[in-house]
């Protein structure tokens, strides 16, 4: 059976529902799962949890790779790259995430929101919210970074924004170079270009990727593309 949404848009749901009936947070979990068709929440959780986009497509990556994760606001892109550094760490690989978005706080949030435990992964997560980032920081910050490590860069046009950084293609380049050599993983959030039309097909693709400047979007190996709970994986070369 498949969901009407991911799972952690349903959880949003029945906090909602939580705070607008004065009802206890399992109640409402209960009646989200009732309305997927499902006699609790524990159900429901155990079947997604049986086969999900994020493992499938954690399942594809391979030390080297540059995956570019593309969907319009809202749509959990960013807390489907969480989810994948996640299931790095419980294969013992370590995560990093590099944003401009995010607080520490934010971050533990949104562990808590796809019911990972923070705690679990001590030694493993590396957050970094430097207002330095770019190529040539990332590159240096992960310089004994093991092979296996997933990166997650938050977002990939946070790379063009200072004037004083080398042109986005270039920084892409070194990083795809980087990933290469060193048998990292790197998961780039990509916003999508305002024009993109859901009338008109069902999730983005590249050619909906707002770049502000050049970039040659094939450095990338792998995308993934999200829209109202469709997932599209595929690859850039």
């Amino acid at each position: 059976m498949k969901l009407s949404a991911p799972i952690y848009r349903l959880k949003r749901i029945a906090k909602l529902l939580s705070r607008e009936k004065n009802i206890p947070l399992h109640e409402a979990l209960d009646r989200v799962a009732a309305d997927e068709g499902f006699g609790s929440w524990s159900l429901l959780a155990a079947k997604a949890s049986e086969t999900t986009p994020v493992r499938e497509l954690f399942a594809r990556l391979s030390p080297g790779d540059l995956l570019l994760v593309g969907a319009r606001p809202g749509q959990g892109k960013t807390l489907m790259s969480i989810e994948l550094a996640v299931e790095a760490m419980k294969a013992g690989n370590r995560g990093v995430f590099f944003t401009l978005e995010y607080t520490a706080k934010d971050m533990l949030d949104r562990f808590r929101d796809i019911g990972a435990e923070p705690a679990r992964f001590n030694g493993l997560f590396e957050f970094d919210s430097s207002d330095d980032i770019s190529a040539d920081y990332i590159v240096k910050r992960l310089a004994s970074a093991p092979r296996g490590t997933l990166v997650v860069v938050d977002y990939l046009q946070l790379l063009d924004q200072k004037r004083e950084n080398p042109e986005l293609n270039l920084q892409v380049r070194t990083l795809e170079t980087f990933a290469r050599d060193r048998g990292l993983i790197i998961v780039f959030i990509s916003q999508i270009d305002r024009s993109y039309d859901p009338s008109k097909k069902p999730c983005p693709d590249l050619e909906d990727v707002r770049l502000p400047n050049p970039l040659d979007l094939k450095l990338f190996s792998k995308t993934c593309f999200l829209n109202e709970g469709e997932v599209q994986f595929g690859a850039a070369r």
